[in-house]
C-alpha cells in the first residue's frame, strides 16, 4: 500500500493509528516534522499538537498533508476529473474543463472498451492525481470499493430512451 493510501486508512482508524504511521511516513521518506509542515503548508505547532498529543488534525490539514505525501511518492497531485468512458462517447464530450467554486478543473479522458479497462483506467486516473472519476453505472460500483476518491456515474436517460425506440423500430422491421 502507497504512503498517501497508509495515511487515509489510518486516519479513518484512530488517531493514535494516524499519529503512529504519520510517524512511520515520515522515517520511510526521510523527512523531519519541519520538512514535513514546509511541503504541506502547515504551521509547525499544528503538526507537533497532531503528532505528539491528543490532537486530530482537520480536514484542510489532512488534505494538505496527504497532498504533500503523495507528491514526494511522485504521484502528480492534480486538479482534474477523470472521464472514464468509451472513444464514441469521449467524441461527444465537448466541455473539457468545469468551474468549481471559482476554480477551473480540467477534465482527462481515459478511453476504455471493455469493464476490466475501465477499472484499470480508473485506479490509473486515482494514481495520476485525478480528484474524482465520472464512468458508467456498470464499473462504479467496482469502482468505488477500490478508489479513496468521489465517483460519479453517468445516467444516460437520453441515450437509454433512444436505444429503446431503435430497438422498437428494429423489432417491428
Amino acid at each position: 500500500m502507497d504512503k498517501t493510501r497508509s495515511l487515509q486508512s489510518a486516519a479513518m482508524e484512530s488517531d493514535q493509528k494516524f499519529r503512529t504511521t504519520l510517524h512511520e511516513v515520515l522515517h520511510d521518506l526521510g523527512w523531519t516534522a519541519k520538512e514535513l509542515s514546509k511541503k504541506a503548508g502547515i504551521s509547525p505547532s499544528t503538526l507537533y499538537k497532531i503528532m505528539n498529543e491528543d490532537r486530530s488534525p482537520s480536514l484542510e490539514i489532512l488534505r494538505k498533508m496527504l497532498r504533500a505525501v503523495r507528491e514526494a511518492e511522485g504521484l502528480r497531485s492534480g486538479s482534474f476529473i477523470a472521464l472514464i468512458v468509451t472513444r464514441r462517447v469521449l467524441d461527444e464530450v465537448v466541455e473539457r474543463t468545469v468551474e468549481i467554486e471559482g476554480e477551473t478543473v480540467r477534465v482527462r479522458e481515459y478511453p476504455a472498451s471493455t469493464v476490466e479497462d475501465a477499472i484499470v483506467a480508473a485506479v490509473r486516473a486515482e494514481q495520476d492525481g485525478a480528484v474524482a472519476v465520472v464512468c458508467a453505472p456498470i464499473v462504479s460500483p467496482t469502482v468505488e470499493k477500490i478508489l479513496d476518491i468521489p465517483i460519479a456515474t453517468i445516467v444516460p436517460r437520453d441515450s437509454v430512451t433512444e436505444a429503446i425506440k431503435l430497438a422498437a423500430k428494429k423489432s417491428v422491421a
